[in-house]
Protein backbone atom coordinates (compact mmCIF):
# COMPACT_ATOMS: atom_id res chain seq x y z
CA UNK A 1 0.00 0.00 0.00
CA UNK A 2 0.93 3.62 -1.02
CA UNK A 3 0.59 6.93 1.03
CA UNK A 4 0.61 10.25 -0.12
CA UNK A 5 0.26 13.43 2.69
CA UNK A 6 -1.73 16.54 1.53
CA UNK A 7 0.53 18.88 3.43
CA UNK A 8 -2.20 21.62 5.04
CA UNK A 9 -0.77 22.35 8.76
CA UNK A 10 -3.53 21.57 10.68
CA UNK A 11 -5.72 20.14 7.81
CA UNK A 12 -3.32 17.70 6.67
CA UNK A 13 -4.08 14.30 5.86
CA UNK A 14 -3.55 10.89 4.10
CA UNK A 15 -4.14 9.66 0.73
CA UNK A 16 -3.68 5.63 1.01
CA UNK A 17 -3.76 3.45 -2.35
CA UNK A 18 -3.54 -0.36 -2.73
CA UNK A 19 -5.59 -3.20 -3.64
CA UNK A 20 -8.16 -4.94 -1.84
CA UNK A 21 -7.89 -2.48 0.53
CA UNK A 22 -11.60 -1.99 1.02
CA UNK A 23 -11.80 -4.79 3.67
CA UNK A 24 -9.52 -2.96 6.27
CA UNK A 25 -11.21 0.27 6.27
CA UNK A 26 -12.62 -0.25 9.36
CA UNK A 27 -9.95 -1.08 11.03
CA UNK A 28 -8.31 2.24 9.72
CA UNK A 29 -11.66 4.33 11.33
CA UNK A 30 -10.72 3.18 14.59
CA UNK A 31 -7.09 3.98 14.33
CA UNK A 32 -7.87 7.88 13.65
CA UNK A 33 -10.17 8.14 16.33
CA UNK A 34 -13.51 9.08 14.32
CA UNK A 35 -16.08 7.91 17.14
CA UNK A 36 -19.31 8.85 15.88
CA UNK A 37 -21.56 7.01 13.42
CA UNK A 38 -21.07 6.81 10.05
CA UNK A 39 -23.51 7.68 6.95
CA UNK A 40 -22.33 6.02 3.81
CA UNK A 41 -23.49 8.45 0.81
CA UNK A 42 -23.52 6.03 -2.34
CA UNK A 43 -24.86 5.31 -5.53
CA UNK A 44 -27.08 1.71 -5.81
CA UNK A 45 -24.67 0.70 -8.70
CA UNK A 46 -21.77 0.92 -6.14
CA UNK A 47 -23.51 -0.86 -3.58
CA UNK A 48 -24.41 -3.88 -5.90
CA UNK A 49 -21.10 -4.36 -6.57
CA UNK A 50 -19.33 -3.34 -2.78
CA UNK A 51 -22.15 -2.28 -0.71
CA UNK A 52 -21.23 -5.74 1.18
CA UNK A 53 -17.41 -6.03 1.41
CA UNK A 54 -17.90 -2.22 2.78
CA UNK A 55 -20.98 -3.00 5.41
CA UNK A 56 -18.67 -5.76 6.88
CA UNK A 57 -15.95 -3.74 6.64
CA UNK A 58 -17.70 -1.26 8.42
CA UNK A 59 -18.73 -3.67 11.35
CA UNK A 60 -15.22 -4.25 12.11
CA UNK A 61 -14.66 -0.97 13.67
CA UNK A 62 -18.03 -1.76 15.50
CA UNK A 63 -19.40 2.11 14.53
CA UNK A 64 -23.21 2.65 13.83
CA UNK A 65 -23.53 3.06 10.31
CA UNK A 66 -25.73 4.05 7.83
CA UNK A 67 -26.79 4.14 4.07
CA UNK A 68 -27.74 6.99 1.84
CA UNK A 69 -28.58 6.37 -1.72
CA UNK A 70 -28.21 9.20 -4.46
CA UNK A 71 -28.77 8.92 -8.40
CA UNK A 72 -25.43 8.92 -10.27
CA UNK A 73 -24.54 11.67 -12.35
CA UNK A 74 -23.71 14.91 -12.83
CA UNK A 75 -28.01 15.54 -12.39
CA UNK A 76 -28.07 14.38 -9.34
CA UNK A 77 -25.43 17.73 -8.11
CA UNK A 78 -28.58 20.05 -6.96
CA UNK A 79 -29.71 21.67 -4.17
CA UNK A 80 -33.05 19.14 -4.06
CA UNK A 81 -30.14 16.42 -3.77
CA UNK A 82 -28.52 18.02 -0.60
CA UNK A 83 -31.46 18.75 0.98
CA UNK A 84 -33.06 15.28 0.85
CA UNK A 85 -29.75 14.29 2.39
CA UNK A 86 -29.32 16.77 5.21
CA UNK A 87 -33.30 16.13 6.03
CA UNK A 88 -32.25 12.46 6.20
CA UNK A 89 -29.39 12.92 8.77
CA UNK A 90 -31.08 15.05 10.71
CA UNK A 91 -33.81 12.61 11.45
CA UNK A 92 -31.15 9.91 11.96
CA UNK A 93 -29.93 12.72 14.48
CA UNK A 94 -26.77 12.86 13.46
CA UNK A 95 -24.44 15.06 15.70
CA UNK A 96 -21.23 16.22 15.07
CA UNK A 97 -19.26 13.61 15.77
CA UNK A 98 -20.56 11.91 12.82
CA UNK A 99 -18.92 10.94 9.85
CA UNK A 100 -19.94 10.95 6.32
CA UNK A 101 -17.99 8.74 4.49
CA UNK A 102 -18.28 9.45 0.23
CA UNK A 103 -18.19 6.01 -1.17
CA UNK A 104 -18.60 6.16 -4.77
CA UNK A 105 -17.14 8.98 -8.04
CA UNK A 106 -16.97 12.46 -8.42
CA UNK A 107 -20.33 13.32 -8.17
CA UNK A 108 -20.64 10.99 -4.29
CA UNK A 109 -17.91 12.87 -3.49
CA UNK A 110 -18.60 16.21 -4.43
CA UNK A 111 -22.31 15.80 -2.83
CA UNK A 112 -20.88 14.09 0.67
CA UNK A 113 -17.84 16.83 0.83
CA UNK A 114 -20.53 19.62 0.78
CA UNK A 115 -23.48 18.23 2.82
CA UNK A 116 -20.45 17.17 5.64
CA UNK A 117 -19.14 20.94 5.36
CA UNK A 118 -22.56 22.44 6.22
CA UNK A 119 -24.14 19.96 8.26
CA UNK A 120 -24.12 21.60 11.77
CA UNK A 121 -21.49 23.85 11.19
CA UNK A 122 -19.21 21.06 9.52
CA UNK A 123 -18.50 17.22 10.55
CA UNK A 124 -15.54 14.89 9.47
CA UNK A 125 -16.01 12.82 6.51
CA UNK A 126 -13.80 10.60 4.45
CA UNK A 127 -13.64 9.70 0.64
CA UNK A 128 -13.36 6.00 -0.74
CA UNK A 129 -13.52 6.70 -4.44
CA UNK A 130 -14.79 4.19 -6.14
CA UNK A 131 -13.74 5.36 -10.26
CA UNK A 132 -10.87 6.71 -11.84
CA UNK A 133 -11.71 9.95 -12.34
CA UNK A 134 -12.31 9.98 -8.48
CA UNK A 135 -9.16 8.30 -7.36
CA UNK A 136 -6.36 10.49 -9.64
CA UNK A 137 -8.13 14.00 -8.80
CA UNK A 138 -11.59 14.85 -7.44
CA UNK A 139 -11.14 12.62 -4.32
CA UNK A 140 -8.25 14.84 -2.83
CA UNK A 141 -8.83 18.70 -2.45
CA UNK A 142 -10.93 19.54 -0.70
CA UNK A 143 -13.47 21.04 -3.21
CA UNK A 144 -17.15 20.48 -3.02
CA UNK A 145 -19.87 21.50 -5.27
CA UNK A 146 -23.63 21.42 -6.72
CA UNK A 147 -24.50 22.47 -9.83
CA UNK A 148 -26.33 25.31 -11.05
CA UNK A 149 -28.77 26.10 -14.62
CA UNK A 150 -26.18 29.16 -15.15
CA UNK A 151 -23.21 26.25 -14.51
CA UNK A 152 -21.37 23.90 -13.39
CA UNK A 153 -20.08 23.94 -9.55
CA UNK A 154 -21.21 26.90 -9.16
CA UNK A 155 -21.79 26.60 -5.79
CA UNK A 156 -19.51 25.03 -3.11
CA UNK A 157 -17.05 24.85 -0.61
CA UNK A 158 -13.13 23.88 0.22
CA UNK A 159 -13.12 21.43 2.74
CA UNK A 160 -10.85 18.81 3.28
CA UNK A 161 -11.82 15.14 3.84
CA UNK A 162 -9.71 13.37 7.06
CA UNK A 163 -8.47 10.75 4.99
CA UNK A 164 -8.75 9.19 1.63
CA UNK A 165 -8.78 5.41 1.18
CA UNK A 166 -8.09 3.99 -2.86
CA UNK A 167 -8.84 0.89 -3.55
CA UNK A 168 -7.74 -0.02 -7.37
CA UNK A 169 -9.79 -3.61 -7.58
CA UNK A 170 -13.40 -1.68 -7.74
CA UNK A 171 -11.72 -0.31 -10.79
CA UNK A 172 -12.47 -3.60 -12.03
CA UNK A 173 -16.39 -3.48 -12.41
CA UNK A 174 -16.17 0.37 -14.80
CA UNK A 175 -17.18 0.39 -17.79
CA UNK A 176 -14.90 1.14 -20.08
CA UNK A 177 -16.39 4.68 -21.26
CA UNK A 178 -15.48 5.32 -17.25
CA UNK A 179 -11.92 4.55 -17.79
CA UNK A 180 -11.72 6.91 -20.13
CA UNK A 181 -13.35 9.49 -18.30
CA UNK A 182 -10.35 9.07 -16.28
CA UNK A 183 -7.90 9.16 -18.34
CA UNK A 184 -9.07 12.81 -19.02
CA UNK A 185 -7.60 13.69 -15.76
CA UNK A 186 -4.72 11.73 -15.92
CA UNK A 187 -3.76 13.17 -19.51
CA UNK A 188 -4.10 16.56 -17.76
CA UNK A 189 -1.46 16.19 -15.22
CA UNK A 190 0.93 14.76 -17.81
CA UNK A 191 0.14 17.93 -19.97
CA UNK A 192 0.50 20.34 -16.71
CA UNK A 193 3.50 18.88 -14.69
CA UNK A 194 4.72 15.54 -15.92
CA UNK A 195 5.93 15.24 -19.33
CA UNK A 196 6.96 11.41 -18.46
CA UNK A 197 3.27 10.46 -17.24
CA UNK A 198 2.10 11.98 -21.14
CA UNK A 199 4.83 9.71 -22.67
CA UNK A 200 3.86 6.27 -20.33
CA UNK A 201 0.16 7.02 -21.34
CA UNK A 202 0.68 7.53 -25.19
CA UNK A 203 2.76 4.13 -25.22
CA UNK A 204 1.20 1.92 -23.10
CA UNK A 205 -2.77 3.45 -23.41
CA UNK A 206 -4.08 -0.33 -24.25
CA UNK A 207 -2.75 -1.81 -20.73
CA UNK A 208 -4.45 1.48 -18.72
CA UNK A 209 -7.88 0.94 -20.68
CA UNK A 210 -7.85 -2.88 -19.74
CA UNK A 211 -7.04 -2.48 -16.55
CA UNK A 212 -3.48 -3.40 -15.60
CA UNK A 213 -3.58 -3.19 -12.09
CA UNK A 214 0.06 -2.81 -11.62
CA UNK A 215 0.87 0.18 -13.94
CA UNK A 216 -2.65 2.16 -12.60
CA UNK A 217 -1.40 2.00 -8.75
CA UNK A 218 1.48 3.79 -10.69
CA UNK A 219 -0.24 6.29 -12.69
CA UNK A 220 -2.61 6.90 -9.49
CA UNK A 221 0.34 7.30 -6.77
CA UNK A 222 1.57 10.01 -9.42
CA UNK A 223 -1.16 11.54 -10.14
CA UNK A 224 -2.02 12.07 -6.10
CA UNK A 225 1.50 13.12 -5.83
CA UNK A 226 1.74 15.73 -8.34
CA UNK A 227 -2.06 17.21 -7.14
CA UNK A 228 -1.33 17.00 -3.10
CA UNK A 229 1.69 19.21 -3.92
CA UNK A 230 -0.29 21.74 -5.70
CA UNK A 231 -2.83 21.70 -3.33
CA UNK A 232 -0.26 21.95 -0.59
CA UNK A 233 0.75 25.37 -2.06
CA UNK A 234 -2.50 27.03 -2.90
CA UNK A 235 -5.51 25.47 -0.76
CA UNK A 236 -8.21 27.73 -1.99
CA UNK A 237 -7.35 27.99 -5.60
CA UNK A 238 -6.10 31.74 -5.37
CA UNK A 239 -2.85 30.93 -7.45
CA UNK A 240 -1.39 28.08 -8.41
CA UNK A 241 -3.81 25.46 -7.94
CA UNK A 242 -5.51 27.10 -11.18
CA UNK A 243 -3.37 24.67 -13.60
CA UNK A 244 -5.52 21.73 -12.46
CA UNK A 245 -8.17 24.21 -14.17
CA UNK A 246 -6.48 23.06 -17.96
CA UNK A 247 -9.15 21.45 -20.25
CA UNK A 248 -12.00 22.10 -17.37
CA UNK A 249 -12.84 25.94 -18.31
CA UNK A 250 -13.87 24.93 -22.14
CA UNK A 251 -15.20 21.38 -20.75
CA UNK A 252 -17.25 22.28 -17.76
CA UNK A 253 -19.37 24.87 -20.50
CA UNK A 254 -19.83 21.58 -23.04
CA UNK A 255 -21.58 20.06 -20.07
CA UNK A 256 -23.81 22.82 -19.02
CA UNK A 257 -24.83 23.53 -22.50
CA UNK A 258 -25.58 19.87 -23.51
CA UNK A 259 -27.61 19.72 -19.94
CA UNK A 260 -25.40 17.18 -18.85
CA UNK A 261 -27.02 14.60 -19.97
CA UNK A 262 -25.00 13.76 -23.37
CA UNK A 263 -21.77 14.32 -22.63
CA UNK A 264 -19.73 12.74 -19.01
CA UNK A 265 -17.30 15.08 -16.97
CA UNK A 266 -14.34 13.17 -18.60
CA UNK A 267 -15.06 13.19 -22.06
CA UNK A 268 -15.67 16.92 -21.79
CA UNK A 269 -12.17 17.41 -20.07
CA UNK A 270 -10.94 15.44 -22.89
CA UNK A 271 -12.67 17.71 -25.76
CA UNK A 272 -12.26 21.02 -23.25
CA UNK A 273 -7.34 20.18 -23.52
CA UNK A 274 -8.03 19.47 -26.91
CA UNK A 275 -9.95 23.31 -27.73
CA UNK A 276 -7.66 24.68 -25.31
CA UNK A 277 -4.11 23.18 -26.74
CA UNK A 278 -5.28 24.78 -30.24
CA UNK A 279 -6.39 28.16 -28.42
CA UNK A 280 -2.08 27.81 -27.29
CA UNK A 281 -1.45 27.14 -30.93
CA UNK A 282 -3.05 29.45 -32.40
CA UNK A 283 -1.78 32.31 -29.55
CA UNK A 284 1.56 30.48 -30.77
CA UNK A 285 2.35 29.61 -27.21
CA UNK A 286 2.45 25.86 -28.14
CA UNK A 287 4.57 24.28 -30.43
CA UNK A 288 2.79 22.32 -33.55
CA UNK A 289 4.63 19.11 -32.63
CA UNK A 290 3.33 19.19 -29.21
CA UNK A 291 -0.19 20.17 -30.25
CA UNK A 292 -0.22 17.25 -32.53
CA UNK A 293 1.07 14.76 -29.63
CA UNK A 294 -1.95 16.08 -27.90
CA UNK A 295 -4.30 16.32 -30.34
CA UNK A 296 -3.46 12.16 -31.47
CA UNK A 297 -3.47 10.98 -27.89
CA UNK A 298 -7.10 12.57 -27.45
CA UNK A 299 -8.56 11.49 -31.12
CA UNK A 300 -8.21 7.97 -30.05
CA UNK A 301 -10.88 8.41 -27.33
CA UNK A 302 -13.03 8.58 -30.62
CA UNK A 303 -15.24 11.51 -29.42
CA UNK A 304 -16.03 13.41 -32.06
CA UNK A 305 -19.68 12.28 -32.42
CA UNK A 306 -20.54 14.09 -28.79
CA UNK A 307 -21.05 17.23 -30.01
CA UNK A 308 -23.57 17.16 -32.34
CA UNK A 309 -26.28 19.98 -32.04
CA UNK A 310 -23.85 22.30 -29.56
CA UNK A 311 -25.21 25.63 -29.84
CA UNK A 312 -21.67 27.86 -29.79
CA UNK A 313 -23.56 31.16 -28.54
CA UNK A 314 -24.98 29.24 -25.56
CA UNK A 315 -21.50 27.40 -25.02
CA UNK A 316 -19.72 31.18 -24.57
CA UNK A 317 -22.25 32.45 -22.47
CA UNK A 318 -21.56 29.56 -19.68
CA UNK A 319 -17.50 30.42 -20.30
CA UNK A 320 -18.26 33.76 -19.33
CA UNK A 321 -20.17 32.43 -15.94
CA UNK A 322 -16.92 30.40 -15.32
CA UNK A 323 -16.11 30.36 -11.65
CA UNK A 324 -12.51 32.04 -13.23
CA UNK A 325 -14.34 34.97 -15.36
CA UNK A 326 -13.73 38.29 -13.68
CA UNK A 327 -12.93 42.04 -14.98
CA UNK A 328 -14.80 41.22 -18.37
CA UNK A 329 -12.18 38.07 -18.96
CA UNK A 330 -12.32 34.15 -17.98
CA UNK A 331 -8.75 33.13 -17.87
CA UNK A 332 -7.46 30.05 -19.51
CA UNK A 333 -4.50 27.95 -18.41
CA UNK A 334 -2.97 26.95 -21.57
CA UNK A 335 -0.03 24.75 -22.34
CA UNK A 336 3.14 26.21 -23.43
CA UNK A 337 4.52 22.55 -23.76
CA UNK A 338 3.79 19.14 -22.32
CA UNK A 339 4.37 19.57 -19.17
CA UNK A 340 4.62 23.02 -18.34
CA UNK A 341 1.35 25.49 -18.45
CA UNK A 342 0.22 29.19 -17.97
CA UNK A 343 -2.31 30.76 -17.17
CA UNK A 344 -3.58 33.60 -19.65
CA UNK A 345 -5.92 36.00 -18.83
CA UNK A 346 -7.19 37.91 -22.04
CA UNK A 347 -8.49 35.77 -24.73
CA UNK A 348 -10.86 37.03 -27.44
CA UNK A 349 -14.12 35.64 -28.25
CA UNK A 350 -12.87 35.63 -31.82
CA UNK A 351 -9.90 32.78 -30.39
CA UNK A 352 -12.58 30.80 -28.63
CA UNK A 353 -14.80 30.35 -31.89
CA UNK A 354 -12.17 29.47 -34.20
CA UNK A 355 -10.71 27.00 -31.76
CA UNK A 356 -13.89 25.38 -31.27
CA UNK A 357 -14.66 25.53 -34.67
CA UNK A 358 -12.61 21.81 -35.72
CA UNK A 359 -14.40 19.90 -32.62
CA UNK A 360 -18.13 21.04 -33.39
Amino acid sequence: MNKVLVELGRNAYPVFIGEGILENLGEMLNLYNLSGQVVVISDLNVHKHYGEALTKSLNFSKKASHLIFIHGGERSKSFRTIEKILTQMLELRCDRNSVVLAFGGGVVGDIAGFVASVYKRGIPYLQVPTTLLAQVDSSLGGKTGVNHPLGKNMIGTFYQPKMVWTDLTVLQTLPKREIVCGLGEIIKYGVIKDAELFKLVEDRLHEIVALDLELLQEIVLRCCQIKAGIVAEDEKETGPRMVLNFGHTIGHALEAEMGYKKISHGEAVLLGMLVESRMALNLNILDIGDFQRIERLISRFELSGKLNRVEVGRLLKFIKADKKFSSGHTKFVLPRKIGEVEIVDEVSEDLIRSSLAPVL
